[in-house]
C-alpha cells in the first residue's frame, strides 16, 4: 500500500519545498511528487496538518536515555527503553553507546545490540566509546577499565554482525597494526578523548580515521605552535566533527569556528545524552559516582561534564537560536551528515526517491509531532 505524506513543508535535498507529495510504499520514499499529481491523489494520505517534514534525525551518540544507561543495561530491553525516549523527540536512527568498560560489558553489549537490529526500529549499529583512550583525556571515564587493544579485544570489537561500528579511540593509544586492523573489518574509527599531538593526529587520518567524537571536548586544543587534535581537526577537508550544542560543552563562537573552518556537511550533531533525557529525573549514576542536573547541564560532584541531557531536537534548536544557523542546515545536521559520516548516505538522512522513509515531523516551535521509520508512524506523546 501506498501512503502520500500531504500538506506539509518537505526539507528536500533542495530546500523546504511547498505543495510536495513524499510518497511512501514497503518502508521506502518511491517519490517526491507535485501534490496535485495523480498518483498521490490513487492512494492513502496523510495529512501533516501544515508543519515541517524532516528526514529522521540520527543520533551516533547516545549513552542512555528513558532512565536507563546502555553500560548498566546492555541488553535488547535496555535498548528498546533508550530507543524510544529518544524517539520522541525526533531521533528515527542512533547508535547505543558504550562508555569504557570492561570486556564482558562490551561482548553483552555487541551482542544486545546485534539482536535489537533486529526488534528494535532505529538501531543503526553500536558506538564503541573507548576504552582505548588516554587516561589525561578520560572525562567521566573509569580510569581502572582504559586499555590498549590486544588480538581479542580487536576480535570483540569488530564482531558486530550487522550494522555499523563506531568506535571512539586516542590514536597513540593504539599500535599502529591495531587501527589498520579496525579499519580492515570497516570499522568506523573516530578520534577522541586523546592527549595526541597534531601530527600523531594526522597520521591516524592518513590511515583512514573518518572523525572526531564530541569536537573540542576530550582532546588536545588549538593552540598558536600546538595545532594538537583541534587543529588537526579543522584543519583536514575529509573527516567528519561530531559537536554537542547544548551551550556548555562548547562555546557558541567554537562552534561558529569550526563551521567556518570545516566543509559544509561536515559537522554533525549529537547528543551524547545520558539516562536523564525523557524523565524529569535531576540524578542518575555512572561508575558509582552520581552525577546532578543543574540548569539542565550533567556534572560529577568535582564539577566534570558527564555526557549532557539534550535531545536532538533541542540540538537542532539551539543550531538555530545559538549559532544563527537556517533551520534547513541544523536539520542536515541531525540527518544528512550523520548519515554520511556513517556511510549511510546513500540509504538514510534525506527526502528522496529510494531512501528509507524516516521522518520527523515539526512545528515552528520545535515540537515534535510524529515520527516515522521505516514508513512506521508513531505520534510523540
Amino acid at each position: 500500500m501506498t501512503t502520500a505524506l500531504i500538506n506539509g513543508s518537505v526539507l528536500t535535498p533542495a530546500g523546504f519545498e511547498q505543495d510536495k507529495a513524499v510518497l511512501v510504499e514497503g518502508g521506502r520514499i518511491s517519490a517526491v511528487l507535485a501534490a496535485n499529481h495523480p498518483r498521490v491523489l490513487d492512494g492513502g494520505r496523510h495529512d501533516l496538518g501544515g508543519r515541517l517534514l524532516l528526514p529522521g534525525f540520527i543520533d551516533c551518540q547516545v549513552n542512555g536515555g528513558g532512565g536507563v544507561l546502555f553500560n548498566h543495561e546492555p541488553s535488547v530491553e535496555g535498548i528498546r527503553a533508550i530507543a524510544a525516549a529518544h524517539r520522541r523527540f525526533g531521533t528515527t536512527g542512533l547508535l547505543p553507546t558504550l562508555i569504557s568498560d570492561e570486556a564482558t560489558v562490551m561482548r553483552k553489549a555487541i551482542a544486545a545490540v546485534d539482536a535489537a537490529m533486529k526488534q528494535v526500529p532505529g538501531v543503526l549499529g553500536i558506538h564503541i566509546e573507548g576504552p582505548y583512550i588516554a587516561p589525561a583525556r578520560k572525562g567521566v571515564h573509569a580510569e581502572a577499565t582504559l586499555r590498549s587493544p590486544d588480538p581479542a579485544e580487536i576480535a570483540l570489537s569488530t564482531s558486530l554482525k550487522r550494522g555499523r561500528t563506531l568506535l571512539t579511540l586516542a590514536p597513540e593509544c593504539v599500535p599502529a597494526e591495531a587501527l589498520r586492523e579496525f579499519l580492515a573489518a570497516g570499522v568506523v574509527v573516530s578520534v577522541g578523548h586523546t592527549a595526541a599531538d597534531y601530527d600523531t593526529v594526522r597520521r591516524a587520518l592518513a590511515a583512514g580515521v573518518r572523525g572526531f567524537t564530541h569536537l573540542f571536548n576530550a582532546m588536545t586544543p588549538l593552540q598558536s605552535r600546538a595545532p594538537g587534535a583541534v587543529g588537526a581537526a579543522l584543519e583536514d577537508r575529509d573527516s567528519w566533527c561530531g559537536v554537542i550544542v547544548d551551550g556548555a560543552h562548547v562555546h557558541p563562537a567554537s562552534l561558529k569556528v569550526a563551521l567556518a573552518a570545516k566543509p559544509r556537511g561536515k559537522v554533525f550533531l549529537v547528543t551524547d545524552a545520558m539516562p536523564p533525557v525523557g524523565t524529569p529525573d535531576p540524578q542518575f549514576v555512572l561508575n558509582g559516582e552520581t552525577v546532578t542536573i543543574k540548569d539542565g547541564i550533567a556534572r560529577t560532584a568535582d564539577g566534570t561534564l558527564a555526557g549532557s541531557v539534550i535531545s536532538m531536537i533541542e540540538a537542532v534548536r539551539n543550531c538555530v537560536e545559538l549559532l544563527g544557523l537556517p533551520l534547513e542546515e541544523a536539520a542536515r545536521m541531525a540527518s544528512t551528515y550523520p548519515a554520511e559520516f556513517l556511510g549511510l548516505g546513500e540509504s538514510h538522512g534525506r527526502i528522496a526517491s529510494g531512501y528509507q522513509a524516516d521522518f520527523t515531523v515539526i512545528d515552528s516551535g520545535f515540537k515534535v509531532h510524529e515520527t516515522w521509520i521505516a514508513g512506521v508512524r508513531e505520534a510523540a506523546r
